[in-house]
């Protein structure tokens, strides 16, 4: 029996295409993923378009020039089996099996495009290790999540689509290029070997970017191709940034060194503790602990009959939408009359963009530093921090509370805090006959802070001072507050309505704790100090950092504290400053490892500064100081930007080599000294496993 005659009987499954079917079955479908690559890409930037208006579009268009670069990473690693493949005995003859292949990875790309909108306006950063984070966090509660909080079942409908459209578009190709192969055996095979190394040539050229360049392949810091940072984001893969998310999170400590070895230890050291230390401190065991030290305030800054303290972290609180911080949109009509009672920091950071950041920030007084995002979870914060619980057990505070809406295994707040002095926790678990219950997180501000009022009034019934901890939940996402407002609910600011409503509701039920707590007999012996966890993303984008993300607002209240030390303050200051200056206020000596400074004390010459990195395993880390602002992104140069916050927030690149340099060094010695100081277990008021 002829070939030609073994290929009449032989049934399609069995035959063997011919080499030029194969190429341009491969090459078609290489096509077809770097087109929807592109819409993926089209789809980002039609959702968070509002991010556009401020990048010129010749900026927006080279995002997605450059992007091709990213997607051919992501294509040419999807169409590397089937380069092999070419050498099979059938080649790529088994269609079904290739077509089945490229459906699983085109699923992913297109659950990527479809999550990915939802994602970035919400974190203003392609995918990362947030996604992964959350999901290993409580995945029962992120689903809850995702299904109220999003409009899961129309994109799910839309990725089912997506496939079916992909589907046709494979099989149409694996039809379209069936061509026998008329050859048999050596005289078949061996052309397949010349064409499979041309392959392995181009898609070596793809993986690196397609560059053929020598040194390093294409990298993240690639993309950044302009002064608009959404046009950079634009530029990247999501695939791709999610990738090397999660092999940072399987190497962080690698991919972390350059902190700690930016300088000698000795020099790093010295630096942060000029940047730390104030007259009134003294180190109390500076051979083992960098910042350990006796704090000693020149004065009493608040009456005698003021002697407890409440802390208050209010969830995504931004300064961008605080009446009394330049808002038009009347969003925090109570939180603005209250600072006409206290004291308002104007130019407060959040040391990170989630609350678990904002907790060890403000309680721990411990910095946000690259491969520690999630420090409450990690082995590290195992250790004991010489934070808010601390300092006020140091003073002799013995009753205390924290109340919060959610339960206290999220984010592993009851073991931290519990292992850091707080003794008593209620949670959602412990609410009496609340009002409303989030379907995901808990129950709502407005029952959390009645239960709060109980639980003030019970520590005030012991008869010593007391401090306490309270932490606000409904304006985070999926926003759900209850059916019957006693608020107008936001109707004016499109897509953020939603979210703006649970930033007004929780505002209200604010004002309704203070005007509770005005009644009680601890009001005016007590010291608030509200706090914004951190901010959340809008359309300006202020450097790549995204400033806006961590403005947020400080305020203490207390007898006499306005008239001694004015309405506000306009220096620069972040989460880590807020115990050292609250706790000065009482004018009493006390021991402290907090990483940050008495606000109140600085000289005039001092603006203040804060050091911040956004949430996720990306290297991005900023250091603010006075209006000016210095930018580390990965795989980058150092950039300095002069800012402005306020209605009309705006950054100018600055071309001063001599201010670059020595806030870099500043920012460097900062880190490598707390991470140092962190793997060492030497961050509280215990020697670490060895001296400085």
């Amino acid at each position: 029996m002829s070939y030609n005659d073994y290929l009449a009987i032989t049934p399609d499954r069995m035959k063997r295409y011919s080499l030029k079917s194969d190429l341009m079955f491969m090459v078609c479908s290489f096509l077809s993923l770097m087109a929807l690559s592109s819409l993926a890409r089209l789809l980002l930037f039609y959702w968070n378009s509002e991010l556009a208006t401020h990048a010129p579009g010749s900026e927006i268009a080279m995002g997605f020039w450059v992007g091709l670069r990213f997607d051919l990473i992501i294509c040419s690693a999807t169409i590397l089996p089937m380069a092999f493949g070419l050498l099979f005995p059938r080649g790529l003859s088994a269609r079904s099996f290739w077509v089945a292949w490229l459906m699983i990875l085109s699923g992913i790309m297109i659950l990527v495009a479809l999550v990915e909108p939802v994602f970035y306006d919400e974190f203003h950063t392609r995918l990362n290790s947030i996604a992964v984070q959350y999901l290993n966090e409580d995945p029962a509660t992120v689903i809850s999540m995702i299904i109220n909080g999003t409009p899961f079942f129309t994109l799910l409908i839309v990725w089912a689509v997506c496939l079916a459209v992909m589907f046709t578009v494979y099989t149409w190709l694996d039809k379209c290029f069936r061509e026998p192969e008329y050859a048999s055996g050596v005289k078949a095979w061996w052309p397949r070997v010349p064409a499979f190394i041309v392959v392995m040539f181009l898609l070596a050229v793809g993986f690196r970017g397609g560059t053929i360049r020598s040194g390093a392949p294409l990298r993240w810091g690639d993309a950044v191709h302009s002064q608009s940072p959404f046009a950079n984001h634009l530029a990247l893969n999501g695939v791709y940034t999610f990738i090397k998310a999660i092999e940072r999170l399987g190497d962080k400590k690698d991919s972390n060194t350059v902190w700690l070895t930016a300088m000698e230890n000795q020099a790093a050291l010295d630096i942060t503790r000029q940047m730390i230390l104030q007259p009134e401190d003294k180190l109390l065991d500076p051979r083992s602990l960098a910042l350990y030290r006796e704090t000693t305030p020149k004065e009493r800054l608040l009456p005698d009959n003021v002697t407890n303290v409440v802390y208050i972290l209010m969830e995504s609180f931004s300064s961008r939408f605080i009446g009394a911080e330049g808002d038009t949109n009347n969003i925090t009509p109570y939180f603005d009359a209250l600072t006409e009672e206290g004291l308002l920091f104007t130019r407060a950071f959040s040391n990170g963009t989630h609350t678990h950041q904002g907790m060890f920030a403000t309680f721990a007084c411990f910095p946000n530093t690259p491969g520690n995002e999630y420090l409450m979870q990690s082995e590290e914060g195992h250790t004991h921090f010489s934070g808010y619980p601390a300092v006020m057990s140091d003073l002799g505070y013995e009753s205390n509370a924290y109340v919060y809406n959610g339960a206290f295994n999220w984010d592993n707040q009851l073991g931290f805090f519990g292992n850091q002095g707080i003794t008593h926790f209620v949670g959602r678990d412990e609410m009496k006959n609340p009002k409303f219950i989030d379907p995901t997180w808990g129950v709502s501000d407005e029952d959390m802070f009645n239960r709060a009022l109980e639980e003030l009034d019970a520590l005030n019934n012991k008869g010593k001072p007391f401090f306490a901890m309270l932490q606000s939940l409904s304006n985070h996402m999926p926003y759900a507050v209850p059916e019957q407002l006693e608020i107008e609910p936001v109707t004016s600011m499109g897509s953020r309505n939603e979210r703006m409503t649970a930033m007004r509701y929780s505002d209200w039920a604010l004002g309704e704790f203070f005007k509770d707590a005005k009644q009680k007999p601890w009001y005016n012996n007590t010291l608030f100090v509200l706090v914004g966890d951190h901010g959340f993303s809008v359309n300006d984008m202020v450097t790549p950092v995204d400033l806006l993300r961590h403005h947020v607002p400080v305020l203490m209240i207390a007898p006499g504290l306005r008239e001694a030390v004015g309405a506000t303050n306009n220096k620069v200051m972040s989460q880590l400053d807020v115990v050292p200056t609250a706790t000065s206020l009482f004018g009493k000596p006390f021991a402290q490892h907090c990483w940050g400074r008495n606000i109140l004390a600085l000289p005039e010459n001092d603006p203040g500064f804060a050091i911040v990195k956004p949430s996720g395993n990306d290297p991005l880390v900023a250091f603010i100081k006075g209006d000016k602002v210095l930018v580390k992104q990965p795989e980058l140069n150092p950039e300095l930007f002069r800012y402005q916050l306020g209605p009309q927030p705006s950054a100018q690149e600055l071309n001063e080599p001599s201010v670059l340099a020595d806030m870099y060094e500043q920012l460097s010695a900062f880190l490598q000294t707390a991470m140092r100081s962190l793997n060492n277990k030497s961050v509280g008021d215990k020697p670490g496993l060895e001296d400085l």
